[in-house]
């Protein structure tokens, strides 16, 4: 039966599994995904999905930051419980020898396909953050001073990877602004995500990845936004929504397995996502009022 595991239980997995012991526990954490970890990269975009304004930020010692949330994200919160320091910071601000700790890429509104989230202006889509990485690289190997130095750095890092929620809500289950979902069948829309999801797989491989958390999406039928314009009472998930997303999981689920075997020297691990959402909505009392009040009232659950 599949695992799956809340935020103080993934930090467990991370170290159980890829062996890191120390403080911190690993050298660098590097971010690629959405509004649910963005930190700050949106901010200086001509975009609807910014978050560097109150009341976000309000719970948080900075103020406003860009994070869709009230205080910290969960990236943040692994952050502390790995040993670090500082929270990793945003692409848009990292320089100098503070790249070593680890960069984080998302951008709220992007998606595994150029297209996704277009009508919310301009965000770093899958690729843009995969390219981001790589001129952050040369910078890796220009502080350590040589490429197998840098090799040898970066393959000791956490590499997070969390997108595809906008390629649904953003996109295929958009019909006003995108056609996708008239051009594929959920199988075949998924096949095409998981496609491109390879290639870039593979370019963070070829730069010196090594360890990788690849996490499924979560219950997107279930989201307040979904609820309110797609649910007939507003309180029962959108089971067509989230049958799309159980394919895409499937899917990359597989993937994770097909890279493991290819790459015996990297390790590839999948964060169960749906199964996390479907514990706290089924049982909240185990988890507490905050945590639920916080899943429910997240922006980033809402649209981006």
């Amino acid at each position: 039966m599949e695992k799956w595991y809340g935020v103080s239980g993934l930090v467990l997995v991370l170290s159980l599994f890829f062996g890191v012991k120390g403080e911190p526990q690993v050298p660098c954490y590097f971010i690629f995904g959405d509004s649910l970890v963005d930190n700050g990269n949106n901010n200086e975009l001509r975009s609807l999905a910014r978050a560097d304004y109150l009341p976000y930020g309000i719970d948080f010692a900075n103020g406003p930051t860009g994070r869709f949330s009230n205080g910290r994200t969960t990236v943040d919160v692994i952050a502390e419980l790995l040993g670090f320091d500082d929270y990793i910071p945003p692409y848009s601000t990292a320089s100098g020898r503070q790249i070593l700790g680890g960069v984080n890429y998302a951008s709220a509104a992007a998606g595994i396909r150029e297209e996704t989230g277009q009508q919310l202006g301009a965000r770093i889509s899958f690729s843009g953050q995969v390219k981001n990485y790589q001129q952050t690289v040369q910078q890796v190997v220009n502080v350590l001073g040589d490429e197998d130095s840098a090799a040898n750095y970066l393959r000791q890092c956490i590499y997070s990877i969390g997108l595809g929620s906008n390629d649904y809500l953003n996109n295929y289950f958009m019909p006003l602004y995108y056609s996708t979902g008239r051009q594929y069948s959920p199988e075949e829309y998924a096949n095409s995500l998981i496609q491109e999801y390879t290639e870039q797989l593979q370019a963070l491989y070829n730069y010196g990845a090594r360890k990788f958390v690849l996490i499924g999406l979560g219950q997107i039928g279930c989201s307040p936004n979904e609820l309110a314009q797609n649910s007939g009472d507003g309180r029962t998930c959108v089971e067509r929504i989230n049958a799309a997303n159980r394919i895409f999981n499937n899917k990359l689920r597989g993937l994770v397995d097909q890279f493991n075997n290819a790459n015996s020297d990297a390790k590839f691990i999948y964060i169960n996502a749906y199964g996390i959402f479907q514990d706290i909505t089924s049982n909240p009392a185990a988890y507490g009022n905050h945590t639920i009040s916080c899943l429910q009232f997240d922006p980033n659950v809402i649209m981006y």
